[in-house]
């Protein structure tokens, strides 16, 4: 069986426990859904809840929902500030009990990059292990397709990015605008992008705090599909990128390794980087596949769990 997890069909997950954490208890799980969904669709997420709660009894898992309702959350997966909507989702967390004693994360394509600028700007969340799917780390090349042609959010979206992500409108507005990276426009992307350039340590004055909360993390799981045919270029799952005739440049070739202003090579060095290929389309990933991932890597979150994992 497989869950053709889409962009447009992301998981996020409603709270599971109203009971606040306990010695013993296993570790609570943030997830954040991508482009299109909704934190409570239930033709999404009961499925992933299920196999969430059949790997981990008892878990407490949140749902990052931006908005009053699942209408408004969709939309702020098209349009918003980033900035103001990590800073409100930051502010949310820490009035929630369950995850003052830390916390696993799950994202979803461009949820994954939230939770990444979320680990990074939002001190006191204890992230433990973060697991992102697709994600577009070092920005995308190429404005996101709209899978649904009928889709008339995305069709929106796509519209106004047409006509200049850097336009400050635009760049202010368009969520997909502000991790947009033209490797042949790296003099405007760094001038007029409000986000990504911020987050990946790209500007001259850097936030040394971002390296710190990275280098805590015990694991971070950078999921990249094959045939991924939404994030270009696909490499930007595992950091990588692409010069301005093209080529792939993996993470390991970046300065931004070499030189380690967000301490992705300490990770690396400490084996606490771990980098998984999967075969398919964006989102397409095997049930059996996304069992063991959370089951190795947020299963530890149990003191004395006998979950018995295999590799990949």
């Amino acid at each position: 069986m497989h869950l053709r997890i889409s962009t447009f069909l992301l998981l996020m997950f409603l709270s599971v426990s109203s009971e606040p954490f306990m010695l013993g208890s296993p570790l609570p799980v943030i997830v954040w859904h991508g482009m299109g969904d909704t934190c409570c669709d239930n033709s999404t997420m009961g499925e992933i809840v299920r196999l969430i709660k059949d790997e981990i009894p008892g878990v407490f898992v949140h749902s990052v929902q931006i908005g009053d309702t699942e209408s408004a959350d969709r939309n702020a997966g098209f349009f918003g500030n980033l900035n103001n909507q990590i800073d409100r989702v930051c502010t949310e967390l820490e009035a929630i009990p369950e995850l003052q004693h830390g916390a696993n994360l799950m994202g979803f394509s461009q949820g994954g990059l939230f939770l990444r600028a979320l680990v990074q700007r939002c001190p006191t969340i204890k992230a433990k292990s973060l697991v992102t799917f697709g994600s577009p780390h070092s920005g995308v090349a190429e404005i996101p397709k709209c899978p649904n042609d009928g889709d008339a959010l995305c069709g929106w979206m796509r519209q106004l990015a047409s006509r200049g992500v850097y336009s400050w409108y635009i760049r202010d507005h368009v969520v997909q605008a502000q991790y947009f990276k033209d490797p042949k426009r790296l003099d405007q992307y760094l001038r007029h992008n409000i986000f990504l350039p911020d987050i990946n340590g790209d500007l001259d004055e850097r936030n040394t705090n971002y390296r710190s909360r990275i280098i805590a993390l015990e694991k971070l799981v950078l999921v990249r599909f094959s045939e991924d045919n939404m994030i270009y270029p696909s490499q930007s799952s595992w950091f990588g990128f692409i010069d301005d005739e093209g080529n792939e440049i993996p993470l390991q070739n970046t300065t931004m390794y070499h030189d380690d202003w967000l301490g992705l090579r300490e990770l690396d060095e400490d084996s606490r980087l771990e980098f998984v290929n999967v075969d398919g389309k964006h989102m397409e990933i095997g049930e059996k596949s996304l069992r063991r991932i959370v089951a190795k890597h947020f299963g530890g979150g149990i003191r004395g769990s006998v979950f018995r994992v295999q590799d990949y």
